[in-house]
Protein backbone atom coordinates (compact mmCIF):
# COMPACT_ATOMS: atom_id res chain seq x y z
CA UNK A 1 0.00 0.00 0.00
CA UNK A 2 1.35 3.41 -0.99
CA UNK A 3 2.38 5.88 1.76
CA UNK A 4 -0.24 8.41 2.94
CA UNK A 5 -0.52 11.83 1.33
CA UNK A 6 0.43 14.86 3.49
CA UNK A 7 -3.18 15.88 4.25
CA UNK A 8 -4.50 12.31 4.54
CA UNK A 9 -5.50 10.55 7.76
CA UNK A 10 -5.40 6.76 7.91
CA UNK A 11 -6.90 4.25 10.30
CA UNK A 12 -6.07 0.53 10.09
CA UNK A 13 -8.02 -2.07 12.04
CA UNK A 14 -7.67 -5.85 12.27
CA UNK A 15 -11.19 -7.26 12.16
CA UNK A 16 -11.92 -9.24 15.33
CA UNK A 17 -14.95 -11.47 16.09
CA UNK A 18 -16.36 -8.65 18.24
CA UNK A 19 -16.54 -6.48 15.09
CA UNK A 20 -18.44 -9.06 13.04
CA UNK A 21 -22.04 -10.00 12.37
CA UNK A 22 -23.37 -13.59 12.64
CA UNK A 23 -22.06 -14.31 9.10
CA UNK A 24 -18.49 -13.55 10.15
CA UNK A 25 -18.44 -10.32 8.12
CA UNK A 26 -17.48 -6.90 9.43
CA UNK A 27 -20.59 -5.24 10.83
CA UNK A 28 -21.62 -2.24 8.73
CA UNK A 29 -22.36 -0.36 11.95
CA UNK A 30 -18.82 -0.92 13.22
CA UNK A 31 -17.40 0.25 9.88
CA UNK A 32 -19.55 3.40 10.03
CA UNK A 33 -18.10 4.17 13.48
CA UNK A 34 -14.54 3.86 12.15
CA UNK A 35 -15.39 5.93 9.06
CA UNK A 36 -16.86 8.75 11.15
CA UNK A 37 -13.88 8.82 13.54
CA UNK A 38 -11.34 8.90 10.70
CA UNK A 39 -13.24 11.61 8.83
CA UNK A 40 -13.48 13.73 11.97
CA UNK A 41 -9.72 13.53 12.51
CA UNK A 42 -9.10 14.54 8.88
CA UNK A 43 -11.42 17.54 9.30
CA UNK A 44 -9.70 18.62 12.51
CA UNK A 45 -6.26 18.21 10.94
CA UNK A 46 -7.25 20.77 8.32
CA UNK A 47 -9.27 23.12 10.54
CA UNK A 48 -7.01 23.12 13.57
CA UNK A 49 -10.05 23.20 15.88
CA UNK A 50 -12.80 20.82 16.95
CA UNK A 51 -15.24 19.65 14.24
CA UNK A 52 -18.59 17.85 14.27
CA UNK A 53 -20.40 15.71 11.71
CA UNK A 54 -23.11 17.58 9.79
CA UNK A 55 -24.06 14.79 7.37
CA UNK A 56 -22.79 11.58 5.82
CA UNK A 57 -23.92 10.61 2.34
CA UNK A 58 -22.96 8.79 -0.82
CA UNK A 59 -21.71 5.70 0.99
CA UNK A 60 -21.47 2.77 -1.44
CA UNK A 61 -20.43 -0.67 -0.15
CA UNK A 62 -18.71 -2.63 -2.93
CA UNK A 63 -17.19 -5.51 -0.95
CA UNK A 64 -17.57 -7.21 2.41
CA UNK A 65 -14.71 -7.72 4.87
CA UNK A 66 -14.30 -10.74 7.11
CA UNK A 67 -12.77 -11.63 10.48
CA UNK A 68 -8.97 -11.87 10.17
CA UNK A 69 -8.70 -9.29 7.39
CA UNK A 70 -7.44 -5.72 7.81
CA UNK A 71 -9.46 -2.61 7.08
CA UNK A 72 -7.68 0.62 6.11
CA UNK A 73 -9.67 3.85 6.03
CA UNK A 74 -8.22 6.87 4.20
CA UNK A 75 -9.80 10.29 4.75
CA UNK A 76 -8.89 13.78 3.58
CA UNK A 77 -10.53 17.15 3.01
CA UNK A 78 -11.40 17.65 -0.67
CA UNK A 79 -12.66 21.22 -0.31
CA UNK A 80 -13.12 23.76 2.49
CA UNK A 81 -15.93 26.28 2.40
CA UNK A 82 -16.45 29.06 4.94
CA UNK A 83 -17.12 26.96 8.04
CA UNK A 84 -17.70 23.50 6.58
CA UNK A 85 -15.58 20.90 4.78
CA UNK A 86 -16.23 17.93 2.55
CA UNK A 87 -14.30 14.82 3.54
CA UNK A 88 -13.55 12.07 1.03
CA UNK A 89 -13.32 8.60 2.55
CA UNK A 90 -11.95 5.47 0.91
CA UNK A 91 -12.04 2.06 2.61
CA UNK A 92 -9.75 -0.80 1.56
CA UNK A 93 -9.74 -4.40 2.84
CA UNK A 94 -6.60 -6.54 2.68
CA UNK A 95 -6.40 -10.30 3.04
CA UNK A 96 -3.38 -11.00 5.22
CA UNK A 97 -2.73 -14.45 3.70
CA UNK A 98 -2.78 -13.42 0.04
CA UNK A 99 -2.00 -9.70 0.32
CA UNK A 100 -4.86 -8.96 -2.10
CA UNK A 101 -6.53 -5.57 -1.59
CA UNK A 102 -10.13 -4.71 -2.55
CA UNK A 103 -12.16 -1.52 -2.44
CA UNK A 104 -14.88 -1.77 0.19
CA UNK A 105 -16.41 1.68 0.12
CA UNK A 106 -16.17 5.26 -1.08
CA UNK A 107 -18.00 7.88 0.97
CA UNK A 108 -18.36 11.62 1.45
CA UNK A 109 -19.21 13.44 4.65
CA UNK A 110 -19.58 17.07 5.69
CA UNK A 111 -18.04 18.41 8.89
CA UNK A 112 -18.54 21.80 10.51
CA UNK A 113 -15.84 23.56 12.52
CA UNK A 114 -16.87 24.46 16.09
CA UNK A 115 -15.94 28.02 17.07
CA UNK A 116 -14.20 28.72 20.37
CA UNK A 117 -16.32 31.27 22.21
CA UNK A 118 -17.41 34.09 19.88
CA UNK A 119 -14.49 33.59 17.53
CA UNK A 120 -15.45 33.73 13.86
CA UNK A 121 -14.27 30.90 11.63
CA UNK A 122 -13.07 31.03 8.06
CA UNK A 123 -11.38 27.83 7.00
CA UNK A 124 -8.21 27.94 4.92
CA UNK A 125 -8.43 26.56 1.37
CA UNK A 126 -7.22 23.04 0.60
CA UNK A 127 -3.78 22.75 -0.99
CA UNK A 128 -4.17 20.93 -4.31
CA UNK A 129 -1.09 18.86 -5.20
CA UNK A 130 -2.23 16.45 -7.90
CA UNK A 131 -4.55 16.40 -10.91
CA UNK A 132 -6.86 14.11 -8.94
CA UNK A 133 -6.97 16.72 -6.14
CA UNK A 134 -8.17 19.30 -8.68
CA UNK A 135 -10.84 16.91 -10.03
CA UNK A 136 -12.19 16.15 -6.56
CA UNK A 137 -12.03 19.84 -5.61
CA UNK A 138 -14.29 20.71 -8.57
CA UNK A 139 -16.64 17.80 -7.90
CA UNK A 140 -16.90 18.77 -4.23
CA UNK A 141 -18.55 22.01 -5.31
CA UNK A 142 -21.07 20.03 -7.41
CA UNK A 143 -21.77 17.66 -4.52
CA UNK A 144 -22.35 20.63 -2.22
CA UNK A 145 -24.90 22.06 -4.65
CA UNK A 146 -26.71 18.72 -4.60
CA UNK A 147 -26.83 18.75 -0.79
CA UNK A 148 -27.97 22.38 -0.57
CA UNK A 149 -30.72 21.84 -3.15
CA UNK A 150 -31.69 18.40 -1.85
CA UNK A 151 -34.89 19.54 -0.13
CA UNK A 152 -36.15 21.49 -3.17
CA UNK A 153 -35.22 18.63 -5.53
CA UNK A 154 -36.98 16.13 -3.30
CA UNK A 155 -40.15 18.24 -3.15
CA UNK A 156 -40.21 18.65 -6.94
CA UNK A 157 -39.79 14.92 -7.49
CA UNK A 158 -42.54 14.15 -4.97
CA UNK A 159 -44.81 16.48 -6.93
CA UNK A 160 -43.89 14.69 -10.19
CA UNK A 161 -44.57 11.30 -8.59
CA UNK A 162 -48.11 12.44 -7.78
CA UNK A 163 -48.71 13.59 -11.37
CA UNK A 164 -47.95 10.53 -13.51
CA UNK A 165 -49.25 7.00 -13.30
CA UNK A 166 -48.32 5.41 -10.01
CA UNK A 167 -47.26 1.76 -10.01
CA UNK A 168 -49.21 1.32 -6.77
CA UNK A 169 -52.34 1.21 -8.88
CA UNK A 170 -51.17 -2.03 -10.50
CA UNK A 171 -52.28 -4.55 -7.90
CA UNK A 172 -50.39 -7.82 -8.05
CA UNK A 173 -50.29 -11.01 -6.05
CA UNK A 174 -47.80 -11.11 -3.19
CA UNK A 175 -47.84 -7.40 -2.35
CA UNK A 176 -47.23 -6.83 1.37
CA UNK A 177 -47.84 -4.13 3.94
CA UNK A 178 -44.82 -2.63 5.73
CA UNK A 179 -46.53 -2.65 9.13
CA UNK A 180 -44.68 -5.80 10.18
CA UNK A 181 -41.29 -4.21 9.46
CA UNK A 182 -41.66 -1.41 12.03
CA UNK A 183 -39.00 -1.66 14.76
CA UNK A 184 -38.40 0.54 17.80
CA UNK A 185 -35.45 0.58 20.16
CA UNK A 186 -34.04 2.80 22.89
CA UNK A 187 -30.49 3.57 24.03
CA UNK A 188 -29.24 5.42 27.12
CA UNK A 189 -26.21 7.55 26.17
CA UNK A 190 -23.35 6.69 28.53
CA UNK A 191 -19.82 8.20 28.76
CA UNK A 192 -18.27 5.56 26.43
CA UNK A 193 -20.74 6.67 23.75
CA UNK A 194 -19.55 10.30 23.84
CA UNK A 195 -16.96 11.91 21.57
CA UNK A 196 -14.15 14.23 22.64
CA UNK A 197 -16.58 17.20 22.56
CA UNK A 198 -18.89 15.66 25.16
CA UNK A 199 -21.72 14.96 22.71
CA UNK A 200 -22.94 11.54 21.54
CA UNK A 201 -20.43 10.20 19.01
CA UNK A 202 -21.97 10.47 15.54
CA UNK A 203 -20.48 7.14 14.50
CA UNK A 204 -22.16 5.45 17.47
CA UNK A 205 -25.55 6.87 16.48
CA UNK A 206 -25.00 5.66 12.92
CA UNK A 207 -24.13 2.17 14.21
CA UNK A 208 -27.30 2.01 16.30
CA UNK A 209 -29.38 3.17 13.32
CA UNK A 210 -27.82 0.59 10.99
CA UNK A 211 -28.48 -2.21 13.50
CA UNK A 212 -32.18 -1.33 13.73
CA UNK A 213 -32.52 -0.90 9.96
CA UNK A 214 -31.06 -4.38 9.45
CA UNK A 215 -33.73 -5.86 11.74
CA UNK A 216 -36.45 -4.02 9.79
CA UNK A 217 -35.17 -5.28 6.41
CA UNK A 218 -34.85 -8.86 7.67
CA UNK A 219 -38.50 -8.90 8.77
CA UNK A 220 -39.53 -8.30 5.17
CA UNK A 221 -37.25 -10.78 3.40
CA UNK A 222 -36.63 -13.50 6.04
CA UNK A 223 -33.06 -13.63 4.74
CA UNK A 224 -29.66 -12.04 5.44
CA UNK A 225 -29.76 -8.29 4.69
CA UNK A 226 -26.54 -6.78 3.32
CA UNK A 227 -26.11 -3.01 3.52
CA UNK A 228 -25.26 -1.76 0.01
CA UNK A 229 -25.49 2.01 0.36
CA UNK A 230 -26.49 4.84 2.65
CA UNK A 231 -28.60 7.59 1.16
CA UNK A 232 -27.90 10.08 3.92
CA UNK A 233 -27.30 10.40 7.65
CA UNK A 234 -28.43 13.94 8.46
CA UNK A 235 -27.51 15.28 11.90
CA UNK A 236 -30.16 17.82 12.87
CA UNK A 237 -28.97 18.46 16.41
CA UNK A 238 -26.72 17.12 19.20
CA UNK A 239 -27.43 14.76 22.05
CA UNK A 240 -25.40 14.31 25.21
CA UNK A 241 -24.52 11.82 27.93
CA UNK A 242 -27.66 11.04 29.90
CA UNK A 243 -30.04 11.45 26.96
CA UNK A 244 -32.42 8.68 25.97
CA UNK A 245 -32.36 8.03 22.24
CA UNK A 246 -35.48 6.47 20.69
CA UNK A 247 -35.00 4.84 17.27
CA UNK A 248 -37.83 4.00 14.87
CA UNK A 249 -37.21 2.07 11.64
CA UNK A 250 -39.56 0.88 8.89
CA UNK A 251 -39.32 -0.32 5.28
CA UNK A 252 -40.34 2.48 2.89
CA UNK A 253 -40.28 0.70 -0.47
CA UNK A 254 -38.70 -2.13 -2.44
CA UNK A 255 -37.06 -2.13 -5.89
CA UNK A 256 -36.68 -5.73 -7.10
CA UNK A 257 -33.50 -6.86 -5.27
CA UNK A 258 -33.10 -3.86 -2.96
CA UNK A 259 -35.09 -2.31 -0.15
CA UNK A 260 -35.01 1.15 1.43
CA UNK A 261 -35.34 1.41 5.21
CA UNK A 262 -35.94 4.76 6.92
CA UNK A 263 -34.73 5.41 10.47
CA UNK A 264 -35.68 8.35 12.69
CA UNK A 265 -33.98 9.25 15.98
CA UNK A 266 -35.38 11.39 18.79
CA UNK A 267 -33.46 12.47 21.91
CA UNK A 268 -34.95 13.08 25.36
CA UNK A 269 -33.38 14.53 28.48
CA UNK A 270 -35.02 13.71 31.83
CA UNK A 271 -37.68 16.44 31.65
CA UNK A 272 -38.45 15.78 27.98
CA UNK A 273 -38.68 12.05 28.75
CA UNK A 274 -41.33 12.55 31.44
CA UNK A 275 -43.34 14.85 29.15
CA UNK A 276 -42.94 12.69 26.06
CA UNK A 277 -41.54 15.63 24.07
CA UNK A 278 -38.42 14.60 22.21
CA UNK A 279 -36.01 16.32 19.81
CA UNK A 280 -35.69 14.99 16.26
CA UNK A 281 -31.88 14.76 15.96
CA UNK A 282 -31.20 12.31 13.12
CA UNK A 283 -32.73 10.72 10.04
CA UNK A 284 -31.27 8.20 7.64
CA UNK A 285 -32.22 6.07 4.65
CA UNK A 286 -30.36 2.79 4.17
CA UNK A 287 -30.50 0.51 1.14
CA UNK A 288 -30.11 -3.25 1.47
CA UNK A 289 -29.80 -6.33 -0.71
CA UNK A 290 -30.40 -9.74 0.81
CA UNK A 291 -29.12 -13.28 0.24
CA UNK A 292 -30.57 -16.62 1.28
CA UNK A 293 -28.72 -19.53 2.87
CA UNK A 294 -27.41 -20.52 -0.59
CA UNK A 295 -25.92 -17.02 -1.05
CA UNK A 296 -28.46 -16.30 -3.81
CA UNK A 297 -29.81 -12.77 -4.21
CA UNK A 298 -33.35 -12.40 -2.89
CA UNK A 299 -36.09 -10.52 -4.75
CA UNK A 300 -38.16 -8.47 -2.34
CA UNK A 301 -41.98 -8.48 -2.51
CA UNK A 302 -43.67 -5.29 -3.71
CA UNK A 303 -44.98 -2.95 -1.06
CA UNK A 304 -48.67 -2.16 -0.69
CA UNK A 305 -49.11 1.19 1.11
CA UNK A 306 -52.13 1.30 3.39
CA UNK A 307 -52.05 4.58 5.32
CA UNK A 308 -51.30 8.17 4.36
CA UNK A 309 -47.85 7.84 5.94
CA UNK A 310 -47.25 4.62 4.00
CA UNK A 311 -47.95 6.44 0.71
CA UNK A 312 -45.69 9.36 1.70
CA UNK A 313 -42.81 7.01 2.52
CA UNK A 314 -43.45 4.90 -0.60
CA UNK A 315 -43.28 7.91 -2.95
CA UNK A 316 -40.41 9.43 -1.00
CA UNK A 317 -38.33 6.29 -1.59
CA UNK A 318 -38.95 6.57 -5.35
CA UNK A 319 -37.78 10.21 -5.31
CA UNK A 320 -34.67 9.39 -3.24
CA UNK A 321 -33.79 6.52 -5.58
CA UNK A 322 -33.66 8.96 -8.48
CA UNK A 323 -31.53 11.43 -6.50
CA UNK A 324 -29.18 8.56 -5.59
CA UNK A 325 -28.68 7.84 -9.29
CA UNK A 326 -27.37 11.36 -9.77
CA UNK A 327 -25.08 11.22 -6.77
CA UNK A 328 -23.77 7.72 -7.43
CA UNK A 329 -22.99 8.00 -11.14
CA UNK A 330 -22.30 11.68 -11.57
CA UNK A 331 -20.85 13.43 -8.55
CA UNK A 332 -18.35 10.68 -7.81
CA UNK A 333 -15.25 10.41 -9.97
CA UNK A 334 -14.22 7.06 -11.41
CA UNK A 335 -11.15 6.42 -13.46
CA UNK A 336 -12.21 5.43 -16.96
CA UNK A 337 -10.89 2.14 -18.31
CA UNK A 338 -10.97 2.53 -22.10
CA UNK A 339 -12.79 -0.32 -23.82
CA UNK A 340 -13.27 1.16 -27.29
CA UNK A 341 -11.82 -0.85 -30.16
CA UNK A 342 -9.22 0.05 -32.76
CA UNK A 343 -10.78 0.99 -36.10
CA UNK A 344 -9.67 -1.40 -38.82
CA UNK A 345 -11.04 -0.98 -42.34
CA UNK A 346 -10.35 -4.65 -43.05
CA UNK A 347 -12.68 -5.54 -40.18
CA UNK A 348 -15.33 -2.96 -41.02
CA UNK A 349 -18.27 -5.34 -41.47
CA UNK A 350 -17.66 -7.10 -38.15
CA UNK A 351 -17.25 -3.84 -36.19
CA UNK A 352 -20.33 -2.30 -37.80
CA UNK A 353 -22.52 -5.34 -37.12
CA UNK A 354 -21.27 -5.54 -33.53
CA UNK A 355 -22.15 -1.85 -33.07
CA UNK A 356 -25.73 -2.44 -34.25
CA UNK A 357 -26.19 -5.66 -32.26
CA UNK A 358 -24.95 -4.04 -29.04
CA UNK A 359 -27.61 -1.32 -29.35
CA UNK A 360 -30.39 -3.85 -30.02
CA UNK A 361 -29.26 -6.01 -27.08
CA UNK A 362 -29.29 -2.97 -24.77
CA UNK A 363 -32.83 -2.09 -25.88
CA UNK A 364 -34.03 -5.68 -25.33
CA UNK A 365 -32.87 -5.92 -21.71
CA UNK A 366 -35.42 -6.31 -18.92
CA UNK A 367 -35.58 -4.23 -15.76
CA UNK A 368 -36.01 -0.74 -17.26
CA UNK A 369 -37.73 1.59 -14.76
CA UNK A 370 -39.62 4.81 -15.56
CA UNK A 371 -38.06 7.84 -13.85
CA UNK A 372 -39.90 10.62 -15.67
CA UNK A 373 -42.94 11.01 -17.93
CA UNK A 374 -43.83 14.37 -19.46
CA UNK A 375 -46.21 14.71 -22.45
CA UNK A 376 -44.45 13.09 -25.46
CA UNK A 377 -41.33 12.08 -23.51
CA UNK A 378 -40.60 9.18 -21.16
CA UNK A 379 -37.26 8.49 -19.49
CA UNK A 380 -36.23 5.05 -18.23
CA UNK A 381 -33.10 3.90 -16.39
CA UNK A 382 -31.50 0.48 -16.02
CA UNK A 383 -28.92 -0.38 -13.36
CA UNK A 384 -26.72 -3.44 -13.82
CA UNK A 385 -23.91 -3.79 -11.29
CA UNK A 386 -21.79 -0.64 -11.91
CA UNK A 387 -23.41 0.20 -15.25
CA UNK A 388 -26.21 2.69 -15.70
CA UNK A 389 -28.14 3.00 -18.95
CA UNK A 390 -30.70 5.61 -20.02
CA UNK A 391 -33.57 5.19 -22.47
CA UNK A 392 -35.41 8.29 -23.71
CA UNK A 393 -38.63 7.56 -25.60
CA UNK A 394 -40.16 10.30 -27.78
CA UNK A 395 -43.34 10.43 -29.86
CA UNK A 396 -42.74 12.37 -33.09
CA UNK A 397 -45.39 13.55 -35.58
CA UNK A 398 -43.24 12.92 -38.66
CA UNK A 399 -42.69 9.83 -40.83
CA UNK A 400 -40.07 7.32 -39.68
CA UNK A 401 -38.00 7.60 -42.86
CA UNK A 402 -37.65 11.39 -42.50
CA UNK A 403 -36.80 11.09 -38.80
CA UNK A 404 -34.14 8.50 -39.65
CA UNK A 405 -32.68 10.78 -42.33
CA UNK A 406 -32.33 13.65 -39.83
CA UNK A 407 -31.06 11.71 -36.82
CA UNK A 408 -28.56 9.55 -38.70
CA UNK A 409 -26.76 12.63 -40.02
CA UNK A 410 -24.68 13.63 -37.00
CA UNK A 411 -23.53 16.88 -38.63
CA UNK A 412 -27.06 18.11 -37.76
CA UNK A 413 -26.81 17.01 -34.10
CA UNK A 414 -25.51 20.39 -32.76
CA UNK A 415 -28.66 22.05 -34.17
CA UNK A 416 -30.79 20.44 -31.46
CA UNK A 417 -28.44 18.84 -28.87
CA UNK A 418 -26.61 21.30 -26.56
CA UNK A 419 -24.25 18.49 -25.48
CA UNK A 420 -22.69 18.52 -28.98
CA UNK A 421 -20.68 21.61 -29.96
CA UNK A 422 -19.46 20.24 -33.28
CA UNK A 423 -19.73 17.02 -35.33
CA UNK A 424 -17.68 16.45 -38.45
CA UNK A 425 -17.24 13.41 -40.66
CA UNK A 426 -13.58 12.38 -40.70
CA UNK A 427 -14.02 9.07 -42.51
CA UNK A 428 -16.93 8.26 -44.84
CA UNK A 429 -16.44 4.49 -44.71
CA UNK A 430 -19.59 3.55 -46.61
CA UNK A 431 -23.23 4.50 -47.00
CA UNK A 432 -23.99 2.69 -43.75
CA UNK A 433 -20.91 3.64 -41.69
CA UNK A 434 -19.23 6.96 -40.93
CA UNK A 435 -16.65 7.99 -38.35
CA UNK A 436 -17.22 11.36 -36.68
CA UNK A 437 -15.08 13.66 -34.55
CA UNK A 438 -17.28 15.30 -31.89
CA UNK A 439 -16.57 18.09 -29.41
CA UNK A 440 -18.64 18.67 -26.27
CA UNK A 441 -18.98 21.67 -23.92
CA UNK A 442 -17.24 22.20 -20.59
CA UNK A 443 -18.93 20.58 -17.58
CA UNK A 444 -18.04 20.79 -13.86
CA UNK A 445 -15.38 23.40 -14.64
CA UNK A 446 -13.17 20.82 -16.34
CA UNK A 447 -11.76 20.83 -19.89
CA UNK A 448 -14.24 20.25 -22.73
CA UNK A 449 -14.53 16.66 -23.93
CA UNK A 450 -14.13 15.14 -27.38
CA UNK A 451 -15.08 11.83 -28.99
CA UNK A 452 -14.25 9.72 -32.02
CA UNK A 453 -17.26 7.53 -32.84
CA UNK A 454 -18.43 5.03 -35.40
CA UNK A 455 -22.05 5.67 -36.50
CA UNK A 456 -23.63 2.59 -38.10
CA UNK A 457 -26.96 3.10 -39.89
CA UNK A 458 -29.48 0.45 -40.90
CA UNK A 459 -32.79 0.79 -42.71
CA UNK A 460 -35.49 -1.76 -41.79
CA UNK A 461 -35.57 -5.14 -43.44
CA UNK A 462 -38.27 -5.82 -46.00
CA UNK A 463 -40.91 -6.75 -43.42
CA UNK A 464 -39.54 -4.62 -40.58
CA UNK A 465 -40.45 -1.14 -39.38
CA UNK A 466 -37.43 -0.18 -37.23
CA UNK A 467 -34.61 2.10 -38.36
CA UNK A 468 -31.32 1.81 -36.42
CA UNK A 469 -28.57 4.38 -35.75
CA UNK A 470 -25.87 2.82 -33.53
CA UNK A 471 -22.97 4.75 -31.98
CA UNK A 472 -19.75 3.52 -30.39
CA UNK A 473 -16.32 5.03 -29.73
CA UNK A 474 -13.38 3.79 -31.78
CA UNK A 475 -9.64 4.41 -31.72
CA UNK A 476 -8.34 6.15 -34.81
CA UNK A 477 -4.54 6.71 -34.97
CA UNK A 478 -5.01 9.73 -37.25
CA UNK A 479 -7.00 11.53 -34.50
CA UNK A 480 -4.96 11.21 -31.28
CA UNK A 481 -6.10 12.82 -28.01
CA UNK A 482 -5.66 16.61 -27.90
CA UNK A 483 -4.28 18.37 -24.78
CA UNK A 484 -7.12 20.94 -24.95
CA UNK A 485 -9.80 18.22 -24.61
CA UNK A 486 -10.49 15.18 -22.45
CA UNK A 487 -10.87 12.21 -24.78
CA UNK A 488 -14.10 10.50 -23.71
CA UNK A 489 -15.95 7.36 -24.68
CA UNK A 490 -19.38 6.18 -25.75
CA UNK A 491 -19.73 2.50 -24.84
CA UNK A 492 -23.05 1.88 -26.57
CA UNK A 493 -25.64 4.42 -27.72
CA UNK A 494 -27.99 5.25 -30.56
CA UNK A 495 -31.53 5.55 -31.88
CA UNK A 496 -34.20 2.98 -32.69
CA UNK A 497 -36.93 4.57 -34.81
CA UNK A 498 -40.22 2.66 -35.13
CA UNK A 499 -43.00 3.72 -37.46
CA UNK A 500 -46.43 4.07 -35.82
CA UNK A 501 -48.20 4.94 -39.08
CA UNK A 502 -47.31 6.78 -42.28
CA UNK A 503 -47.05 10.15 -40.53
CA UNK A 504 -45.67 9.45 -37.03
CA UNK A 505 -43.08 7.37 -35.23
CA UNK A 506 -41.51 6.55 -31.86
CA UNK A 507 -37.86 7.51 -31.36
CA UNK A 508 -35.99 5.61 -28.62
CA UNK A 509 -32.57 6.93 -27.66
CA UNK A 510 -30.32 4.63 -25.60
CA UNK A 511 -27.02 5.32 -23.89
CA UNK A 512 -24.95 3.01 -21.68
CA UNK A 513 -23.31 5.77 -19.68
CA UNK A 514 -19.53 5.77 -19.33
CA UNK A 515 -17.76 7.60 -16.49
CA UNK A 516 -16.46 10.25 -18.88
CA UNK A 517 -19.87 11.31 -20.22
CA UNK A 518 -21.90 10.82 -17.01
CA UNK A 519 -21.55 14.51 -15.94
CA UNK A 520 -23.71 15.50 -18.92
CA UNK A 521 -26.56 13.43 -17.42
CA UNK A 522 -25.99 14.78 -13.91
CA UNK A 523 -28.87 17.09 -13.25
CA UNK A 524 -31.49 14.94 -14.89
CA UNK A 525 -30.54 11.66 -13.24
CA UNK A 526 -30.47 13.35 -9.85
CA UNK A 527 -33.70 15.23 -10.45
CA UNK A 528 -32.25 18.72 -10.06
CA UNK A 529 -32.52 19.69 -13.75
CA UNK A 530 -34.51 18.81 -16.88
CA UNK A 531 -31.56 18.57 -19.28
CA UNK A 532 -32.65 15.29 -20.91
CA UNK A 533 -36.29 16.36 -21.25
CA UNK A 534 -35.20 19.71 -22.70
CA UNK A 535 -32.88 18.02 -25.21
CA UNK A 536 -35.60 15.52 -26.17
CA UNK A 537 -38.11 18.34 -26.66
CA UNK A 538 -35.57 20.17 -28.82
CA UNK A 539 -35.09 17.00 -30.88
CA UNK A 540 -38.85 16.65 -31.43
CA UNK A 541 -39.12 20.30 -32.49
CA UNK A 542 -36.18 19.89 -34.88
CA UNK A 543 -37.73 16.85 -36.55
CA UNK A 544 -41.31 18.13 -36.69
CA UNK A 545 -40.23 21.44 -38.24
CA UNK A 546 -38.21 19.74 -40.97
CA UNK A 547 -39.34 19.42 -44.58
CA UNK A 548 -39.21 16.11 -46.40
CA UNK A 549 -35.90 17.23 -47.85
CA UNK A 550 -34.45 17.64 -44.37
CA UNK A 551 -34.54 21.45 -44.40
CA UNK A 552 -35.61 23.41 -41.37
CA UNK A 553 -38.60 25.73 -41.56
CA UNK A 554 -38.50 27.17 -38.08
CA UNK A 555 -36.24 26.22 -35.19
Amino acid sequence: MEPPEPAEVRMSQAIQPAHANPRGELSAGQLLKWIDATACLAAEKHAGISCVTASVDDIQFEETARVGQVITIKAKVTRAFSTSMEISIKVIVQDMLTGIEKLVSVAFSTFVAKPVGKEKIHLKPVTLLTEQDHVEHNLASERRKVRLHHEDTFKNLMKENNEFDDPICDEEEGMVSTGGTAVQSIELVLPPHANHHGNTFGGQIMAWMESLATISASRLCRAHPLLKSVDMFKFRGPSAVGDRLVFNAIVNNTFQTCVEVGVRVEAFDCQEWSKGQGRHINSAFLIYNAVNDKEEMVTFPRIKPMSKDDFRRYRGAIARKRIRLGRKYVTSHKEEVPICVQWDISNQVSLSNANVEALKNLAAKSGWEVTSAVEKIKIYTLEEHDLLSVWVEKHVERPAHLTYHLLSDFTKRPLWDPHFVSCEVINWVSEGDQIYYITCPIVNGDKPKDLVVLVSRRRPLKDGSTYTVAVKSVLLPSVPPCPHYIRSEIICAGFLIRAIDSSSCTVSYFNQISASISPYFAGNLGGWSKSIEETAASCIKFIENATDGGLINTF
